[in-house]
């Protein structure tokens, strides 16, 4: 069962120039909502980031593609589920340009204004009489759907739609607003993105296209990319930031509040998939502190969120810290000096100057173990830098549902 606290907001709220559709096209699973489109009016912006992955899927190919090379900008994201498109060569490629190009001719726009994205089973040919034959459907029904509609509709394995939103309001006393859904479960470790993500402002940015695409990159850092549920960057990885400008201007130092809340939505969409982690039953901050570097710290903290012998301990609310200070020590570093480390589990002090702290006990650990959340922090005495990696546990449920997962 996934951990708690994940409720989707009953208040999401409409964005001006921003319109969804779904519809069902019965690609996996015949009855269920799995194509979602987005619409941005004219004059809208859009940035993007995608999965590094080498095997990177076609949509992901061609979506980055027509990100760059839309003259009119990009109008609409088209998204289907139950099928990733990933590793099916030549076809795939052709299948998801045709994608753009039927929707295109629906829509009356250039082909290159359609975006494609996909989430499912990989190395399997995308049902294409499937996927096209919904395509009107969705385009019809465009505006009609709401953010729970595309939550529920970009989802694969996840138990639960996931939503976020936040009003900001500039020194003028007006207000703008940040929405979006996320979608992702297993085969989370993102690398430039999460598994899937879409936000939306009515924000008029007053900041080039270059400013907006490093903006994105900044705080998908320290969100997206900064969670792991098991260690496996997808191919089809991908988080869109949609700019429709139709709200009020925003300009000077009230772009540093509009980050700051952006970062706040991209956040809550990155926690809730780790609380939505497949088998998961306990969401993991681990916080590094004292490091050289940033790069340093996030290392550490990615190598005691991935281990598998941490994940299982804490799974069985076992208190045994000698993983964590295992994976401590065999984290990228040069030169630590273990006499230096300090790890705390939940305020509980475990290690003290590289070895058990004499003030624990097996029965304050085991306590601090059992919760469903919990923060492991590491001090590494060596530095200013710090860094935050959230994570789950690993379960027998993690492993079933993957076993079973083409099923």
């Amino acid at each position: 069962m996934a951990v708690g606290h994940s409720t989707f907001p009953a208040d999401m709220p409409e964005i001006a120039g921003f319109r969804i559709g779904v519809a069902e096209a019965g690609i996996k699973k015949l009855g269920r909502r799995d194509l979602v489109v987005m619409a941005l009016d004219a004059g809208s912006r859009l940035a993007g980031t995608f999965t590094r992955n080498a095997f990177c899927a076609a949509p992901v190919q061609v979506a980055r593609e027509h990100l760059k090379a839309s003259v009119a900008g990009p109008r609409y994201l088209v998204v289907n589920t139950g099928n990733a498109n990933a590793g099916t060569g030549p076809q795939g490629l052709q299948d998801a340009y045709a994608t753009c190009e039927q929707f295109a001719e629906i829509a009356g726009c250039d082909s290159r204004a359609v975006l494609p994205f996909s989430t499912g089973v990989i190395g399997e040919p995308l049902p294409m009489e499937r996927l096209t034959a919904a395509l009107p459907m969705a385009f019809e029904a465009l505006g009609q759907g709401d953010w729970s509609a595309a939550a529920h509709g970009i989802m694969t394995t996840d138990t639960r739609p996931k939503g976020s939103w936040r009003a900001v309001t500039l020194a003028n006393g007006e207000v703008v607003t940040i929405a979006g859904v996320s979608k992702g479960s297993g085969m989370i470790c993102p690398n430039m993105a999460t598994m899937l993500g879409y936000v939306a402002t009515d924000a008029d940015l007053a900041i080039e296209q270059s400013a907006l695409d490093a903006m994105l990159q900044r705080v998908v850092v320290t969100s997206f990319n900064s969670i792991t549920v098991d260690s496996d960057t997808s191919t089809n990885d991908a988080c869109m930031l949609a700019v429709t400008g139709q709200g009020c201007r925003v300009e000077g130092d009230d772009l540093l509040a509009f980050e700051v809340a952006l970062g706040d939505v991209m956040l809550e969409l990155a926690q809730a998939i780790i609380r939505d982690g497949e088998g998961a039953t306990k969401f993991v901050t681990v916080e590094v502190s004292e490091a050289r570097s940033l790069e340093e710290a996030r290392a550490v903290g990615f190598t005691v969120a991935h281990s598998p012998l941490v994940k299982t301990a804490l799974y069985a609310s076992d208190a045994n810290w000698g993983r964590i200070l295992a994976a401590v020590g065999r984290a990228p570093l040069e030169d630590l000096d273990v006499d230096g480390v300090a790890i705390t589990l939940n305020g509980i002090s475990i290690v003290e100057q590289g070895e058990r702290a004499a003030s624990y006990t097996e029965a304050a650990g085991s306590k601090a173990m059992a919760e469903e959340e919990l923060v492991i922090a590491i001090r590494l005495g060596r530095g200013q830098q710090k860094a935050r990696i959230w994570t789950s546990d690993l379960s027998h449920d993690y492993v079933t549902i993957n076993a079973d997962y083409r099923s």
